[in-house]
C-alpha cells in the first residue's frame, strides 16, 4: 500500500506537473507527501568566479543563500497545492547531489513511491546532460519511481 509519496521539485513546469500528480494520487490513496528540493552542490563552484575584490567565500555564500531562497519557494508552491487538496505534507530542502539526496530521503522517510518529472530526453542525452530522473531510475533502491513526462502544454 502506498502511504508516503516523495516528490522532488526544482521549480520547473515539469516538476510542478509531477507534483500535482503526486498530490492528486496522495489524495486518492489517503497518503502523505514529502516535498523535496535539492540544492545541487556540484554547480556551486561554477558560481565562485567574481570580481577580484570579492572573496570566493562571500560569493559562494551569497549564491548558496539565493539557491536556498529559490528552493524554499519551490517547496512552498507544492505545499500550497497539498493544503488546497487537504493532503498532509512536509517539506525538505537538502544540499548535495540531487540523485543521491532523492534516493536517501525516500529511504530515510520510508516512502513507498518517488514521483519525478522528466523532460523526456533520450538515455544518451540524459547521460551527457546528467538527468536527475535518469539517475534516480537507475539507482539501486527498493522504492518504486513514477515518471511524469512533460506534456505539450509545458513543453
Amino acid at each position: 500500500m502506498i502511504s508516503k509519496i516523495l516528490v522532488a521539485t526544482d521549480g520547473s513546469e515539469t516538476a510542478l506537473k509531477a507534483s500535482r500528480y503526486a498530490v492528486d494520487l496522495a489524495k486518492q490513496l489517503g497518503a502523505s507527501v514529502t516535498i523535496l528540493s535539492v540544492i545541487d552542490q556540484r554547480i556551486l563552484p561554477s558560481y565562485y568566479a567574481g570580481p577580484p575584490e570579492a572573496s570566493a567565500i562571500y560569493i559562494a555564500q551569497s549564491v548558496e543563500d539565493d539557491l536556498k531562497v529559490a528552493a524554499k519557494k519551490y517547496v512552498t508552491t507544492v505545499k500550497k497545492i497539498c493544503k488546497k487538496k487537504e493532503v498532509p505534507c512536509r517539506t525538505i530542502i537538502a544540499s548535495g547531489h540531487p540523485t543521491e539526496e532523492i534516493v536517501k530521503e525516500a529511504e530515510r522517510s520510508r516512502s513507498n513511491l518517488i514521483i519525478l518529472g522528466s523532460h523526456g530526453r533520450s538515455a544518451l542525452g540524459a547521460v551527457f546532460l546528467g538527468s536527475v530522473t535518469y539517475g534516480v531510475v537507475h539507482k539501486d533502491t527498493r522504492v518504486p519511481v513514477m515518471i511524469v513526462r512533460r506534456g505539450e502544454k509545458n513543453k
